[in-house]
């Protein structure tokens, strides 16, 4: 008898719009995938990554049982004797080197599945090292930074509120292709079309004229790196100009009078050669902001990736409070999270807020920043002899030979550890190097809640995706492989009660935050485990929950497991003060960190322009390196291209179409040319994540063709010396036809 065929829900894993989608199944297989019309968020939007899922789920290099490599090559093993082999190898290691010579990676995947989220700082208590690493400081450490410094809080990161915004300044950002970065914004292209519609303005300021400027009013082309300047050279204006409108936020601020001081060196006409965007624009800009009724200034990854990351990012929010424009409906705003939100628990408008630099790493001094090293110290950190040297390493969801600077020398520093794990699902460019393999399921296999993504959406929201199809025998729970290799680091062995375990942990939390009401909640969270448990406590602790029944209807797990398309929680409202975080209890405008790092930028105004320098690109169908190996996605044209200005190919002698060789001193890659009038001259742009031509992988469709690795073009050494967060933007290079 053929099963009948039934139509399952799931929140999109494959980047952070996180849309909501409709999946048919038949015989346990997908048969259909399509834009849920009824989710309450994304609202039946979906873009093409969506419908790779099937090819994940599907793909036969995905890996489905460990691996452990017998003589240099990898075998199949069960689940006992993969974590056998781990509690055989890495005890030793934390004997003779100690915590701190195991080190931990995650990579951006993780951010897609809950029981990673919430059982990974289990891990990393058990292990207790200070070599902590992510893909973070590759790309939002600045903002995590800045807004910590600002408002007390990590991840407390305001958005543009687009469904009510009149006017909206983009700068190193692509939500055409992304639907948002640290914005979880779902169909930008239709948000943006009905935000013009409406009499609004859309600006974009990238070296590229991109997917965005495309659809935007106006776009400038901006040196690469400079975006400093020109955000300087808008807050003088402002104060010049006598525009500075702190609204209601006058009496919540503080640092305020530093400001005027601290910008005056920086007017336009000053900066307009550094940036390359003319001083009439910038002033012109600084008017648009402050008149406009509703107004955003939005920054991404392009302003990130640079050596003035941290101020960069401080300077966008700052225009943001100048302007008048800060936790105002139609400006950037902060989402209320329904569960897992530091800035909706403990008391409302003040707290401990950040700290950086408690420690540093052991070789290069870089300072710890929201309790991780920056990646780019990973390499000398495995290969430099001495106290401290790193021996072991856990990867989660994590590719840094591709993802990192100098992947080479990553590659290399791995064949010297004394054992690898990794979790994933693919044998990749990192992952070969593992001594064993820990796949987890397939998406389609696993329960999820965005326990990140809320945190920066447009609208407030709940959602549970239940797993859509079953899982194969033996696959055990991520949180629970999480808690077997915590116990194995503590010397408990492979065989510990994880019950035990997890009962004992949470307990801890409780008495912690509630003291002798734990029985008692630990009771009312019963009979759930793990994830599930965490998320069932959070969402009926938090801003909408049900507080264990002082407030019925609340949120519950429950309740969204009754909701498949989500439950919708309102647009995002002003939260100042209640959101604040800060010791004063204020929007800490002028952090010292941050005014003190204007020296270097104010050292930096006279450099001069180098004739070539590099960017990364996004593209819309390959948004993480493993998305190269789903044949639905990796089909169409070759898109792993050196796009350059036309002047450029005629002055360099590059082809359409021709191989090229670009360097940057010792390194070189090679990569094939796209003449484009979208990119500003002097500026080439490489997508990131390729480069699948190194052996030991099993990627079959990516190897196919693997294009060129930006990243190992760049150097491992150049960070942001505040965030750590490593430099890829506006590097110099060289470039030639091969």
């Amino acid at each position: 008898m053929t099963e009948q065929a039934t139509t399952a829900y799931r929140i999109c894993p494959f980047c952070e719009a996180c849309c909501g989608l409709e999946i048919d199944v038949e015989q346990q297989r997908v048969v259909r995938i399509r834009g849920d019309a009824r989710d309450v968020f994304s609202a039946g939007f979906l873009c093409p990554k969506a419908i790779g899922l099937k090819d994940l789920h599907d793909d036969p290099d995905r890996l489905r049982t460990p691996l452990i490599k017998r003589d240099g090559q990898f075998v199949e093993a069960s689940w006992d004797e993969a974590y056998a082999e781990i509690a055989r190898r890495l005890p030793p290691v934390i004997a003779a080197g100690g915590a701190n010579a195991v080190a931990t990676v995650l990579g951006n995947p993780t951010s897609h599945k809950m029981s990673l989220m919430l059982y990974f700082p289990r891990l990393a208590r058990a292990l207790g090292t200070r070599n902590m690493f992510s893909a973070s400081s590759v790309d939002q450490v600045p903002k995590m930074l800045s807004v910590g410094l600002m408002f007390g809080s990590w991840l407390s990161v305001p958005v543009p509120d687009i469904e009510r915004c009149d006017f909206l300044l983009i700068l190193g950002a692509n939500p055409m292709v992304s639907n948002g970065s640290l914005w979880t914004v779902p169909d930008f292209r239709g948000k943006a079309k009905a935000l013009r519609a409406r009499g609004g303005k859309i600006v974009v300021i990238d070296p590229r004229r991109t997917e965005t400027a495309d659809v935007a009013d106006t776009h400038h082309f901006i040196r690469p790196g400079a975006d400093v300047f020109f955000l300087l050279g808008i807050a003088h204006t402002l104060f010049d100009e006598q525009l500075v409108r702190l609204g209601r936020l006058a009496d919540h601020v503080a640092g305020f009078d530093q400001l005027e001081q601290a910008f005056a060196p920086y007017s336009p006409e000053r900066v307009a050669a550094r940036c390359a965007i003319p001083a009439s624009v910038m002033r012109e800009l600084a008017r648009s902001l402050a008149g406009a009724e509703r107004a955003a200034v939005y920054g991404r990854i392009g302003t990130c990736t640079q050596q003035f990351g941290t101020v960069t990012s401080w300077l966008i929010d700052v225009l943001n409070v100048l302007t008048g424009h800060l936790d105002e409906a139609g400006g950037a705003m902060f989402p209320k999270a329904a569960a897992f939100a530091a800035n909706t628990r403990g008391k409302p408008g003040v707290g401990r807020g950040v700290v950086t630099g408690r420690y540093a790493s052991r070789v290069s001094a870089a300072p710890e920043v929201g309790g991780e090293l920056p990646l780019t110290c990973l390499a000398e950190e495995i290969d430099t002899p001495g106290a401290g040297q790193v021996r072991a390493l856990i990867t989660v969801a994590a590719n840094p030979v591709l993802s990192a600077p100098n992947g080479p020398r990553l590659a290399r520093a791995l064949e010297q550890l004394d054992f690898m794990v990794s979790l994933d699902i693919y044998l990749n460019e990192t992952s070969r190097h593992a001594d064993v393999i820990l796949p987890g399921p397939s998406p389609l296999e696993d329960p999820h809640y965005d326990v990140s993504f809320t945190q920066f959406s447009h609208r407030n929201h709940a959602r549970y995706s239940p797993a859509v199809l079953a899982r194969a025998d033996g696959q055990p729970d991520e949180w629970q492989s999480m808690l077997r290799i915590g116990a194995i680091a503590k010397g408990l062995g492979a065989h510990a009660d994880l019950d035990a375990l997890d009962d004992a942990a949470l307990e801890d939390d409780l008495k912690r935050s509630a003291g002798d009401a734990a029985g008692q909640l630990m009771a009312a969270l019963a009979p759930l485990r793990g994830a599930e448990r965490m998320l069932d406590l959070a969402l009926r602790s938090g801003p909408y929950g049900d507080q264990f029944g002082r407030n019925p209807g609340g949120l519950t797990l429950a309740a969204i497991q009754a909701a498949p398309s989500g439950i919708d929680l309102g647009p995002m409202a002003p939260r100042i003060p209640e959101v604040l975080r800060t010791p004063s209890g204020k929007i800490e405008l002028a952090p010292p960190m941050l005014l003190d790092d204007l020296a270097r930028v104010a050292a930096d105004l006279a450099a001069p322009a180098p004739d070539m320098v590099i960017i990364g690109r996004r593209q819309l169908r390959s948004n993480n390196s493993w998305m190269h190996n789903l044949p639905v996605l990796a089909k169409g044209a070759f898109r792993c291209t050196a796009l350059v200005h036309p002047d450029d190919a005629l002055r360099l002698g590059l082809t359409d179409g021709a191989m090229a060789a670009i360097s940057n001193g010792e390194r070189r890659i090679e990569a094939q040319v796209e003449v484009s009038a979208e990119m500003m001259p002097g500026v080439v742009s490489l997508p990131h994540g390729w480069g699948h031509n190194l052996p030991g992988t099993r990627l079959h469709v990516a190897a196919e063709r693997p294009g060129a690795n930006l990243n190992a073009l760049l150097d491992e050494n150049l960070r942001d010396p505040l965030s750590g967060n490593a430099v890829l933007s506006g590097v110099a290079v060289e470039m030639g036809p091969l």
